[in-house]
């Protein structure tokens, strides 16, 4: 029997101790057979530290056993073999397998030595200073997923790639997601709009988002189901950006029709950093972030504090605190981090106003019609991740609480509902969240072939201690509309199996299953009560290649979206007087998808798919009630294509495209256009970085016309924004930052609506009209950055 020894034969070695080497093995003693020759080296990850416990597979092209080594503490790995010709293949749970064909093996020694990314689907890795940084700042080749991508349609943004992109809002930092547009039609504190796939999203109606592990959706929610509010985001600890499309995915439940955004955060600071920066209408920004070592571990801290008032009449004066805190202790193996954020914030509105005053000069364009909009919020999370590595096998868990608040005051129709006191209405959120979810993953082989498997379970209550709707007058409350305390339980599990076939056939099969319970005691006792929905999603991949650097790949599955949980139980519509029907508690969404991805040369690389997505109940935002309402059946289909050239290794150039055709996919009088569903959307970036002193990019944002009402006789018009960002490193110490957004100060819309309104001295049923919320004028923005 042959011991599998990590010694490692290097091509520089001299001849005379090669040979020694050799005489040794082939003198050995008895009990160690005789070897013609070996394979050996080190297996690194992206940073170049040591990666023990990788699998490497050594198969002979011309059939037979395979030999398997397994590396030791340092990364290295030695197997003795005969002369012939093999595939290697290197695993390791987390990481993109590596697969290097027709490696020929003589009488002599080879040195094979290797570097393992994160995979594209990896759980986030949440010990030690590499959180997920691997995978997402991959530059060469840029983005380069082939060979373990899943679909045409997911991918990874690094930390640098958003370090360059000028953002107005924090959650502009989703933008990098192809084909997803971010905008805002109120305060700025409020959630911002969604665009993808075909979608008005609201604000994240079929669009699931995670920060630090944490869900930023919020189901039965008093403003709207799903409501995701990303102002707490600081974009400058992200570490990296996961995104995937579609209802392909057994890990991915609800809200993830359209798509699911992962955002990571660091857990170590290279230097620690004070920011200020400042700009046009009051803008102000302090940060300040360091990470010291603390025991074994690392400690991150980083509070912000920001203001502004926007080109508004009456100023936003939007106030928010917002602070981070995490400790983690480990390194990629195993380890565990602790997570403590804080958010608060405040403001005032101006919310998307009537067409028709600003034509004939009631209002300026930037004016409003009820000053006393608004609203606060706040945020306050505790999390715990913990994860454990052992060669072929992973598990982590994650647990989270989350307090949440929100008290938002709007008034979209004027005095059309009530003339006198006019229909501004409250909208209030409270509520406590807690979660668990945990995943196993394993590695196997079954007949010769290599099996990535991984199951998990998921577990989410909101105790919903008050959700309620209220007629006011200036932030006064007149009456209670609806007042209700919801209990709300959800629960998974899933299973995904994935099975390389051969060097160029994997497929991917997982199926999803959720169950939810919905406990609501309404002050209308008719809409109090129980009830309970649940789902099994399969889900399916096929993936083809990677061939002369391209691959194709074949999704499809089920999926769904929660509707408000209060509409499970309704029998009465307090806004109407009239009975209400049930909506189904869980709606199902079916999705397919061809795509494609490749790389013609290092320099380029490009991916993309044709979707197709069909969703029983379609979720609106109602105007005039401020909620999102379950509607009609839809289906929806389009394209997508996103692309990066390296022009230089210091200047890059990215295109994004989607075009996407939306209707209502039931027999109706009144239309099949979906009412906000966007059609098209391009990004053209221009992106540089010369070192460390140099770096910065110019973005061109295209969003497209949309239908306003179903019979698409009303439309918004299209808009195209240029905004940019340059910085210079005036010492090591010492960086300046310039951002300059809608440069050539386009008069464009951030969203339209079309619906009834009134203002004083109009008629009494009011004047449907577009609605409209201006994108803000030309803006400059200078941030001064220290490190110590």
């Amino acid at each position: 029997m042959i011991h599998r020894t990590h010694l490692v034969f290097r091509r520089g070695m001299p001849r005379l101790v090669r040979a020694i080497l050799l005489a040794a093995l082939i003198s050995a003693p008895a009990g160690i057979a005789m070897a013609h020759g070996s394979i050996g080296g080190v297996v690194l990850d992206s940073t170049g530290a040591p990666l023990p416990g990788v699998t490497v597979e050594v198969t002979p092209v011309s059939g037979g056993a395979s030999e398997v080594s397994v590396t030791d503490s340092s990364g290295k790995y030695w197997l003795p073999l005969g002369p012939g010709r093999y595939d290697i293949a290197f695993r390791l749970i987390n990481f993109a397998t590596s697969l290097m064909k027709s490696v020929t093996i003589g009488d002599g020694v080879v040195e094979l030595n290797t570097t393992m990314f994160l995979s594209s689907s990896a759980e986030v890795v949440v010990t030690g200073r590499q959180t997920f940084r691997n995978l997402a700042e991959l530059d060469e080749p840029v983005d380069d997923l082939l060979g373990f991508a899943d679909s045409g349609t997911v991918g990874v943004v690094s930390a640098a790639k958003i370090a360059r992109q000028p953002y107005q809002r924090p959650g502009e930092v989703l933008e990098t997601v192809p084909g997803l547009i971010i905008s805002q039609h109120s305060g700025e504190g409020k959630a911002n709009q969604y665009y993808l796939r075909g979608f008005n999203l609201d604000h994240g109606t079929d669009l699931a988002i995670n920060v630090a592990g944490l869900p930023v959706n919020m189901p039965t929610h008093g403003h709207g189901q799903g409501y995701a509010d990303s102002n707490f985001l600081i974009p400058e600890l992200i570490s990296g950006v996961q995104y995937k499309k579609g209802p392909y995915f057994a890990d991915e439940g609800d809200f993830a029709t359209a798509g699911a955004v992962n955002v990571n955060y660091l857990n170590f600071l290279d230097q620690p950093f004070v920011m200020i920066q400042g700009g046009r209408f009051d803008y102000g920004r302090v940060l300040a972030a360091a990470s010291p070592k603390v025991g074994s571990g690392f400690l991150l801290a980083a509070v912000e504090l920001a203001q502004n008032d926007g080109p508004w009449v009456r100023p936003d004066g939007y106030e928010k605190i917002n602070a981070v805190m995490r400790y983690s202790d480990g390194d990629q193996l195993g380890g565990f981090s602790v997570t403590v954020m804080a958010y608060d914030a405040k403001w005032s509105s101006t919310d998307q106003i009537p067409r028709r005053a600003v034509a004939d000069g009631r209002i300026s364009r930037f004016g409003l019609v009820d000053d006393s909009d608004g609203g606060d919020t706040h945020r306050y999370s505790l999390s715990a991740d913990w994860q454990r590595n052992h060669e072929s096998r992973l598990t982590q868990w994650n647990a989270y609480v989350i307090d949440y608040d929100m008290n938002l005051f709007s008034n979209f129709t004027y005095f059309l509902d009530d003339p006198e006191n006019g229909d501004q209405f409250e909208q209030l959120d409270d509520r406590l969240v807690t979660g668990l979810s945990g995943s196993h993953r394993w590695l196997s082989s079954w007949n010769g072939r290599p099996v990535e498997n991984v199951g998990g379970v998921q577990l989410r209550h909101d105790d919903i201690g008050r959700v309620g709707l209220y007629r006011t007058e200036r932030r006064e409350r007149l009456t209670t509309v609806r007042e209700d305390a919801v209990d709300q339980t959800c629960a998974a599990l899933f299973f995904q199996n994935t099975t390389h076939w051969s060097p160029l056939v994997r497929t991917v099969l997982g199926v999803r299953a959720d169950a939810y319970r919905f406990d609501v005691t309404s002050d209308i006792e008719a809409n109090s009560g129980k009830s309970d929905d649940s789902l099994v999603s399969p889900k399916a991949g096929l993936i083809l290649g990677p061939w002369r650097n391209t691959e194709l790949y074949i999704n499809g599955g089920l999926g769904f979206h929660s509707n408000d949980g209060r509409g499970s139980t309704q029998t009465f519509d307090p806004n109407t007087g009239e009975p209400a029907e049930r909506v189904d508690a869980l709606v199902r969404t079916r999705g397919a998808e061809l795509g494609f991805r490749s790389t013609p040369t290092p320099r380029f690389h490009i991916s993309g798919g044709l979707w197709s997505l069909d969703i029983d109940s379609e979720l609106l935002f109602i105007g005039d009630a401020g909620t999102t309402e379950a509607s009609r059946p839809s289906r929806r289909r389009g394209i997508e294509l996103s692309s990066h050239y390296s022009i230089r290794r210091w200047l890059m150039l990215e295109v994004d495209a989607a075009w996407a055709r939306a209707r209502f996919n039931d027999d109706d009088p009144s239309g099949q256009r979906i009412p906000g569903a966007i059609e098209g959307v391009a990004t053209v970036g221009l992106s540089f970085m010369q070192g460390d002193r140099y770096s910065g990019s110019i973005r061109y944002r295209y969003l497209g016309p949309r239908p306003l009402i179903e019979d698409n006789s009303v439309r918004s018009e299209d808009s195209g924004l240029v905004s940019l960002r340059a910085g210079y490193s005036l010492t090591p110490r010492y960086r300046l930052e310039v951002d300059v957004f809608n440069l050539f100060d386009d008069d464009a819309s951030d969203i339209d609506y079309f619906y009834a309104s009134r203002l004083p001295g109009e008629p009494v049923g009011g004047i449907e009209d577009i609605h409209t919320h201006p994108v803000e004028p030309r803006s400059l923005r200078v941030a001064v950055a220290a490190k110590f």
